[in-house]
């Protein structure tokens, strides 16, 4: 069975299980998604300004749809501020042939031909008070205005948020939603990424969580992540694995960790674990930035819907026959 097809049956299996979608979603823990303007020093915890998502809606579903932004001004309650608000953001919504499938719109850079597809629609905000702790909704869209991806057995959208002025940080979450006014799940629907930038928590005591998926062409994978100022750990979770801790890096800096795919992890997901240091002092603000790659440098998706379910280790008892 060849990889595309594996991960039809395993899509089309979670979908039976599965709903959609805040983003982050519930299991992932994470409070929001990050990015700031484009005048912020790195330091702050975006290394490019820019954050790509994409929506994937299963064939079954005909009906019209809504991508709603919770929080989408920068300025108010939850953004960060650097002196005064003075950032702008855009969200930009592409469908149609060319959304997903060049390297560039899976790239974890802005560049090249990232903004690949027909553009649905697009807005910008600025300090907002009318969508400060509140949502703005994109939409209807037809399905069929993605790009149709055959071994998905679905269509496929994409939303580039971008800080484009100031230095100030944009905390925000999508939902996928059936109603434009209101939080209804599409079934059968998942989102993903490539790079990963967001928010950690203030509560040393709250554990996240996010999910890459390992197709069978992965032999050994490398995570790398960004600005994660020494907070905590990340404990790698599979089927297979018990709990292997990885390396996190320090302030305004990379750093990389490489591991061998063991039997039982491939065509499913990991999880890895992001659990906050304890002692103090203690990170508040903390925003990070992280991608997985295989042994051919290819990055590799974070589903918000793990693909297999929520990896649990399966533990092997083993059992010896008693001598007569």
């Amino acid at each position: 069975m060849n990889r595309l097809i594996s991960i039809l049956i395993l899509l089309i299996f979670c979908g039976l299980s599965a709903i959609a979608q805040p983003v982050p979603a519930y299991d992932e823990n994470i409070p929001y998604l990050m990015t700031f303007g484009n005048e912020a020093e790195k330091s702050w915890g975006d290394d490019d300004h820019s954050q790509t998502f994409f929506f994937k809606l299963p064939k079954e579903y005909t009906d019209p749809f809504y991508i709603r932004i919770w929080d989408p001004d920068v300025g108010g309650e939850h953004d960060e501020i650097n002196g005064v608000f003075n950032t702008r953001a855009t969200y930009e919504i592409f469908g149609g042939e060319d959304c997903w499938e060049p390297n560039d719109a899976k790239g974890i850079d802005p560049v090249g031909e990232y903004k690949s597809g027909n553009l649905l629609a697009f807005k910008s905000f600025a300090v907002d008070p009318r969508y400060d702790n509140n949502w703005y909704t994109f939409g209807p869209f037809n399905p069929t205005e993605g790009e149709w991806v055959e071994d998905w057995q679905g269509f496929i959208f994409k939303i580039i948020v971008e800080g484009v002025e100031g230095d100030d940080g944009n905390m925000y979450r999508f939902y996928l939603s059936t109603d434009g006014d209101n939080n209804r799940d599409v079934e059968g629907g998942n989102a993903f990424a490539y790079e990963y930038s967001f928010r950690m928590h203030n509560n040393p005591n709250e554990v996240s969580h996010i999910y890459p998926f390992v197709d069978d062409r992965a032999i050994s994978v490398k995570l790398w992540n960004w600005d994660w100022d020494n907070d905590g750990i990340i404990r790698i979770v599979s089927f297979a694995r018990k709990g292997q801790l990885s390396k996190v890096s320090g302030d305004d800096t990379w750093v990389e960790d490489e591991f061998q795919i063991l039997e039982g992890e491939k065509n499913k997901s990991l999880d890895l674990q992001l659990h906050k240091r304890k002692y103090n002092p203690l990170v508040r603000n903390n925003n990070v930035v992280i991608n997985i790659r295989n042994q051919y440098n290819e990055v590799m998706p974070f589903f918000v819907i793990p693909i297999g379910g929520v990896p649990k280790y399966k533990y092997t008892i083993g059992v010896t026959k008693k001598s007569n």
